[in-house]
């Protein structure tokens, strides 16, 4: 069993950053792939960026490569979203989620824990 639980979210202008984190307590933190997702209001959830267990390895949505960039840490138990160049269209609840898969997976049924969300809204 995994618990996850997201921060840093928050309200920013267009063009500007925000870091996401997210914490995971439970065991074996490194056995997990990581995730992040993003809904947003009258959309389905759809992928954002992913990172295998070492952190070797990492896959990008399209819409934020050169944009975000994903990172954990194994001895804190933590991932990151760094999300850089903001936009407008960036506005979602986002949501860290962990998969069994010993690969990085962008596939949301394929994930097995999901955090609650936080709410990032970019202003334009």
């Amino acid at each position: 069993q995994v618990q996850l639980v997201e921060s840093g979210g928050g309200l920013v202008q267009a063009g500007g950053s925000l870091r996401l984190s997210c914490a995971a307590s439970g065991r074996a933190f490194s056995s997990y792939a990581m995730g992040w997702f993003r809904q947003a209001p009258e959309k389905e959830r759809e992928f954002v960026a992913t990172i295998s267990k070492t952190g070797g390895s990492t896959y990008y949505a399209d819409s934020v490569k050169g944009r975000f960039t994903i990172s954990r840490d194994n001895a804190k138990n933590t991932v990151d979203l760094q999300m850089n160049s903001l936009r407008s269209e960036d506005t979602a609840v986002y949501y860290c989620a962990a998969s069994r898969s010993t690969a990085p997976v962008s596939l949301s049924r394929l994930y097995d824990y999901w955090g609650q969300g936080t709410q990032v809204t970019v202003s334009s």
